[in-house]
């Protein structure tokens, strides 16, 4: 067995682990405000509309996924939409107004002021995540930003009714992981608002 490799993964866990100790008194607040304001937004009626890039776009994915199927506990279905998914609209847009427009037209064309946009980004200058946010303010969304990085050009142009979850880390995959963490326990916020 490759001792080096074996130390070398168990650092990963460590760094893992250490990033979201380092976020716990930070950003446990401002989870429960993101918590709340999903839950309020559901509860008139309004959905959440999430959207990223890559791995943030899996991330917008697998939220949407919990919220419309379930987290841990049977309830009602929620609605929920990840602006990832469409490839005719992706491509479209994509095509005839250039890839930093796929998710403010589609945020134009279906956000309601009574939504949430979830917005995600690990260095927080995703041009095209960036748009959106401007797109559903117009519209008077509320915006939960998940960055990392300092929060980037995201954190500049966020008003004071939205939620800036910043990881405090530079590290990609460490910010990842605790997006992940961070989707987990506003799941399970909502349900323990809607079920307890």
């Amino acid at each position: 067995m490759n001792q080096q490799l074996i130390e070398r993964i168990q650092q990963q866990f460590r760094d893992s682990i250490a990033t979201k100790q380092n976020a716990i008194s930070a950003l446990s607040p401002l989870t429960a405000q993101a918590v709340e304001q999903m839950f309020e937004a559901i509860q008139s009626g309004g959905k959440i509309l999430a959207c990223g890039n890559g791995g943030s776009a899996a991330d917008a994915q697998h939220f949407a996924a919990e919220l419309v199927g379930r987290f841990e506990r049977e309830r009602q279905e929620l609605g929920a939409i990840a602006l990832t998914t469409d490839s005719s609209i992706l491509t479209a847009i994509g095509n005839d107004y250039g890839y930093d427009e796929v998710f403010s037209k589609q945020v134009r064309a279906i956000g309601r002021p009574e939504d949430v946009l979830l917005a995600i980004s690990t260095s927080g200058n995703s041009k095209n995540v960036i748009l959106a946010i401007e797109a559903a303010k117009k519209i008077g969304m509320k915006i939960i930003a998940l960055t990392g990085k300092g929060g980037g050009k995201m954190r500049d142009i966020l008003g004071q009714q939205d939620v800036h979850l910043c990881v405090p880390t530079d590290r990609t995959a460490r910010i990842q992981e605790t997006h992940l963490l961070l989707l987990h326990c506003l799941c399970d916020g909502i349900d323990h608002l809607l079920l307890d």
